[in-house]
């Protein structure tokens, strides 16, 4: 792998203020296998790069946005609890304002402090400002792709990409993974024929892009094609499941097929062999609500699960007061009462609510009040035997979950409690609702009568 060092980044007009070749060369390393999803440990992984990288110039301002933005992009800490994340933040500060930079440096310095403070939209808007100006920008591209993934705000999701696409010519390093990213913003907003194009040209470059066939898996789902969906993960594993950070995710979607055919067993099958192995040894924030929502998602169809939730919350349990994102919060809260234990579930809706009125510009504590508390209230009630005190908690936030964030695919978890609690209610004035719910499951994003809308112009198509 030929690694861009400082005239290669000049040249790309994207120079970083910085005089060591070795500094920036880590900093494409680093840049690179957060593209991939995946750790080469021909490189040395994300972790042994960053750490380099610190260590070949210390006072790379770039170095200490990438390394502070993945940290943080992981939503696996916050400012807020870790002490050791707060300092590097600040230090990041510090360090940017010693040296003159150039004005997207300056911009990925405070697009990062911003997102660190829980101001998601507003980061999103840095990333944007540069984007606007250096369309090849991947860090930018990508960080704002997270968080707008963060946000549940699907059509800036797509449309970011969109506006920088043409710039992406095949000679730019990393434009074949473009290709995946964009293609999983028109998954998400119900283009499917264009997405899927996309995702099968960037495969056709690069095989083992597992964001491109996470795209292909959710196609598949959305169009409930589970015959195609089981055969092309099949065929493709050999590719992706050597891509540490998403091969867990990758299998979640292969089981999805599993418990929509009624194959519990092979669902459960792949759990054990690869979704919970990879939970224990990573500890990641996604192969934590992979876990869950398997779990959830085979517990709500009746089936057995003897001790798994007891092997989920050791992991989950470490995150119960981080609320950084809500949609975390949900998965851990099933956790907890999968595992029936009480009083991490008292902590976490305690703790849920002291932040939801906490003063400052985290939009997650925000939206807390009138979505995260009632969706997590829900699971409570539904836990506890009182469905029709959950669908009455359900129902009013049924078309605001998706602020949560997540996918189509990932949210249907709440679709599916709202129908089960439906189903299991006793009182006269929700006799009706299950059957109404049953015909609109999908509801606007999915609905199988609902198509896109044409083309719009922008697409290169």
């Amino acid at each position: 792998m030929s690694l861009r060092d400082c005239q290669a980044w000049k040249d790309a007009g994207l120079p970083l203020s910085t005089t060591s070749n070795e500094a920036c060369k880590l900093f494409d390393a680093s840049l690179t296998q957060y593209v991939k999803w995946t750790n080469d440990k021909s490189l040395g992984g994300i972790e042994g790069c960053l750490s380099k990288l610190k260590a070949a110039d210390p006072t790379f301002a770039m170095g200490h946005a990438i390394s502070n933005g993945l940290v943080l992009i992981g939503t696996g800490s916050s400012v807020k609890l870790d002490k050791d994340l707060d300092r590097a933040v600040k230090t990041m500060v510090e360090v940017s304002q010693t040296q003159t930079l150039t004005l997207r440096e300056q911009l990925h310095v405070s697009a990062v402090e911003t997102f660190a403070k829980g101001n998601l939209p507003k980061a999103c808007d840095l990333w944007e400002q540069i984007l606007r100006d250096h369309p090849t920008d991947m860090l930018a591209l990508k960080f704002s792709h997270d968080a707008y993934f963060y946000l549940g705000q699907q059509e800036q999701m797509r449309d970011s990409v969109a506006r920088v696409y043409p710039f992406w010519k095949p000679d730019v390093p990393l434009s074949s993974y473009v290709k995946g990213i964009y293609s999983f913003g028109l998954m998400e907003t119900n283009f499917y024929d264009q997405a899927l194009k996309l995702a099968k040209e960037a495969l056709s470059v690069e095989p083992t892009d597992a964001w491109s066939v996470h795209t292909v898996a959710h196609v598949h789902e959305m169009r409930a094609e589970i015959k195609d969906g089981l055969e092309f993960m099949k065929n493709t594993e050999g590719h992706w499941k050597d891509s540490d950070m998403l091969a867990c995710h990758n299998y979640w979607h292969w089981a999805l097929y599993f418990i929509e055919k009624g194959d519990y067993e092979a669902a459960l099958t792949i759990y054990d062999s690869h979704i919970l192995p990879s939970l224990q040894a990573s500890g990641t924030m996604l192969d934590m609500v992979d876990s869950c929502s398997m779990l959830y998602r085979l517990q709500m169809e009746g089936v057995p699960l003897g001790q798994r939730w007891q092997a989920v919350l050791p992991v989950t349990k470490k995150h119960t007061r981080d609320h950084i994102l809500l949609f975390n919060d949900a998965h851990f809260l099933m956790a907890s009462l999968g595992a029936r234990d009480l009083q991490t579930t008292q902590e976490l809706l305690t703790t849920l609510q002291e932040a939801s009125k906490s003063p400052g510009e985290n939009c997650q504590h925000q939206l807390a009040q009138d979505v995260g508390l009632p969706l997590c209230q829900a699971l409570v009630e539904a836990e506890n035997g009182n469905p029709d005190r959950a669908l009455e908690l359900l129902l009013p936030i049924r078309y605001r979950i998706v602020q949560i964030g997540g996918s189509n695919a990932q949210r249907d978890v709440f679709n599916q409690l709202l129908i089960h609690v439906a189903i299991n209610c006793t009182s006269s004035a929700h006799k009706n609702v299950a059957r109404r719910l049953n015909l609109t499951k999908g509801d606007s994003q999915c609905h199988p009568f609902v198509q896109p809308p044409a083309t719009p112009a922008y697409f290169p198509f």
